[in-house]
């Protein structure tokens, strides 16, 4: 199974931010145990890419990729590490390069017309709609989806247990991205029961979309 059909199986990516490096196996055993083997670490902390080394090292059926990639070098970084997957808030052609000669998925962040299209223009037929809340949500990406009948969506950004199911009936979303199971609280807080616990949730609402 691909990256990407793995990813649409599963139907929700928790984007997981750490700050502190040994919080990394704790919150992905935590994952694991609720049924969520999947998690895009951002690159918005300094120990993003050990974080990304330990995950991927430590948990080979883990589906580890890497968030908020911005340039080439990152991505090269990230993938050395051993993300599975790079997602970015918006499109940028360096890094689209870089996964397009690795063979990695690139999910860039993509909200208008034009945008998509650059991103078609790349090969790219998902791209992330970010941020989701405050782009029009699922009423933007089914206007989007009509012209462009092939392209499909990952919302994230104002996704939550509450809207989840609603994002996911729509056929032009494989996945929903979101950090509701992992907030920043509970991680530093330690809670690995409650993160564990959205996980499953989250990992149920997505099934019955089938």
């Amino acid at each position: 199974m691909s990256t990407m059909e793995m990813i649409k199986e599963i139907g929700v990516v928790p984007v997981v931010k750490i700050d502190n490096i040994e919080d990394t196996q704790p919150l992905m055993e935590a994952l694991i145990r609720g049924n969520l083997p999947v998690a895009e670490i951002t690159f918005r902390t300094a120990c993003a890419e050990e974080a990304i080394r330990i995950a991927s090292k430590n948990y080979p059926d883990m589906l580890v990729g890497a968030g908020t990639v911005i340039t080439s070098a990152q991505a090269i970084r990230a993938i050395e590490a051993g993300a599975k997957f790079i997602v970015g808030p918006g499109y940028s052609a360096t890094v689209a390069k870089v996964c397009q000669t690795r063979d990695i998925p690139y999910l860039p962040g993509c909200v208008t017309p034009t945008e998509i299209i650059t991103a078609l223009d790349a090969g790219i037929d998902t791209v992330k709609f970010f941020p989701a809340s405050v782009y029009g949500g699922l009423k933007a990406i089914k206007a989007l989806a009509a012209p462009f009948t092939t392209v499909k969506f990952i919302p994230t950004g104002g996704v939550s247990a509450d809207n989840l199911a609603e994002f996911l009936a729509f056929p032009k979303i494989v996945a929903c991205g979101g950090s509701w199971m992992v907030a920043d609280a509970l991680v530093k807080a330690k809670n690995w029961a409650e993160i564990e616990r959205l996980a499953n949730e989250a990992v149920e609402i997505a099934k019955k979309r089938n």
